[in-house]
């Protein structure tokens, strides 16, 4: 079984990962572990690059027998990561490879000996945890025991490419767009009830990031253990 530590933003990331996420890679013999970011005590929160490159540092040199990645989202992201200031007018994809690429980069750098090159997946959600239930607005709303939202959640996919390009702004945000119809909307409990019914496939299916990433994960059952 190959093992990959998830550094997650917070308590909603670290839900999904741990019982929809894995559930999904383990039959691929893959086993994930979500490790809410920050210190015992004060974990979750703004992820800037500080805490980020603060934890992944210390994941990889606990363990060089498992992988280390990340799921962070994208909106609202914290300061000081590399790749930042974005140049204008990328698309939203080249946006997060940029500042993925980077942090590998720089962790490549920092502890070369710990082989980052090969352990280290960062990832960041395009744009927040709540696009990727947006593959499948029917089943959204039915997971949330909402029906009648299904028409409202459809409008919102249509209006972008992807579920994964509902966008950043602070009023049109995947969870913005949700809790402005569905206030009593939880992130931690109803966005793993509905991930649940919205299903792993929807969202390999309607979001190519989120396949990428769901890709390389799948994909380390054929690597050699490490050792």
């Amino acid at each position: 079984m190959t093992r990959v530590k998830v550094v997650v933003e917070g308590p909603t990331e670290e839900a999904f990962v741990r019982s929809v996420l894995a559930e999904a890679l383990w039959p691929s013999g893959v086993s994930l572990t979500p490790i809410v970011l920050g210190v015992p005590g004060h974990k979750g929160g703004a992820a800037n690059y500080a805490r980020v490159k603060k934890d992944l540092l210390l994941h990889l040199k606990q363990d060089r027998t498992a992988y280390c990645s990340t799921m962070l989202d994208f909106y609202g992201l914290g300061e000081g990561f590399p790749g930042m200031p974005l140049p204008p007018g990328l698309p939203n994809i080249a946006k997060v490879t940029r500042i993925e690429e980077a942090i590998k980069a720089e962790i490549c750098k920092l502890i070369p000996d710990f082989r980052p090159d090969v352990r280290l997946l960062p990832y960041l959600q395009l744009h927040e945890y709540e696009g990727l239930l947006f593959s499948d607005p029917p089943a959204f709303a039915r997971a949330l025991a909402q029906p009648q939202l299904a028409q409202t959640f459809q409008d919102v996919r249509d209006g972008f490419p992807t579920p994964e390009d509902i966008n950043d702004n602070p009023a049109t945000a995947p969870s913005k767009c949700v809790l402005r119809v569905f206030r009593s909307y939880n992130k931690v409990l109803h966005g793993t009830i509905a991930a649940r019914g919205v299903s792993i496939d929807a969202m390999r299916r309607e979001c190519p990031h989120f396949r990428g990433w769901l890709a390389q994960l799948e994909a380390l059952r054929q690597n050699p253990p490490l050792q």
